[in-house]
C-alpha cells in the first residue's frame, strides 16, 4: 500500500470506531472525526491534544480560532501549512472541549503510532501537555518529562522505531486566546522550527 492508500485505510478504522466512549457524541452532534491534515510526505509533524467543535463540525484540524493563531505562527516563519502534516492525539471531540481521558488516549493513540510510521516525520512538534506526555512515552525519553512549563520551546531527541526524531513541545495555541501575554511565548518558541525550514 501507499501511504495515501494507509492513511485512507487509518481513516475508515476511525470513521467505524463503534467501540469509543466518544462515537456516540459525533453521532448525536453530526460531529466527524478529525483525521489530520497535510502532505504525507512532511518533514515536521504538529500534534495537538482533541478536536475543538469547530474541526468537529468540518473534519479539519486547527480550523477554529486556536487554529488561526496556528496559522499565524507558520507564516511568522514563513512556514507553508500544506507543507506539514497536523493532527491530534484523540481524532474525536471529548464532550465540552474536556481533557480527552487515559481511557481515550489509550484507544486513539495507536492510529497516531501508525500515521508517523507512515510519515515518518524528522521533527514532532506537541502542541499541549496530552500529547507531549504521550509522545515523550513513545519516543523512550519518559525520564525528561516535567510540566510543560518548563518544556516549552526546548529540543529533545527520541525515537519512533523508524529512526531519531526531534521533539518539541509547545502549549497549545489555545492558551493564546485565554491569556494574551502567551501569544509572544509562543511565538518566541515557534522561532525554534525556523532552522528546520
Amino acid at each position: 500500500m501507499n501511504k495515501k492508500e494507509e492513511m485512507k485505510k487509518i481513516r475508515d478504522e476511525i470513521v467505524s470506531l463503534k467501540e469509543s466512549p466518544l462515537y456516540i457524541y459525533r453521532i448525536e452532534n453530526t460531529y466527524f472525526p478529525v483525521i489530520g491534515e497535510g502532505t504525507h510526505d512532511a518533514h515536521i509533524v504538529f500534534v495537538g491534544e482533541a478536536p475543538g467543535e469547530t474541526e468537529a463540525k468540518q473534519a479539519r484540524p486547527f480550523c477554529g480560532r486556536s487554529g488561526k493563531f496556528l496559522d499565524e505562527m507558520l507564516a511568522s516563519i514563513n512556514l507553508d501549512r500544506g507543507k506539514v502534516y497536523i493532527t491530534n492525539l484523540v481524532k474525536d471531540r471529548p464532550q465540552d472541549n474536556r481533557d480527552p481521558s487515559d481511557e481515550e488516549i489509550a484507544l486513539y493513540a495507536p492510529f497516531l503510532d501508525r500515521q508517523l510510521e507512515i510519515i515518518k516525520p524528522s521533527i514532532v512538534v506537541m502542541l499541549g501537555r496530552h500529547s507531549m506526555n504521550y509522545l515523550f512515552k513513545r519516543a523512550g525519553i519518559e525520564e525528561k518529562l516535567q510540566p510543560i512549563s518548563k518544556m516549552h520551546g526546548q529540543l529533545f531527541e527520541g525515537d519512533f522505531g523508524y529512526g531519531k526524531v526531534k521533539l518539541l513541545p509547545l502549549y497549545h495555541p489555545a492558551v493564546a486566546l485565554y491569556n494574551g501575554s502567551m501569544k509572544k511565548t509562543l511565538l518566541e518558541d515557534f522561532t525554534t522550527l525556523a532552522q528546520f525550514i
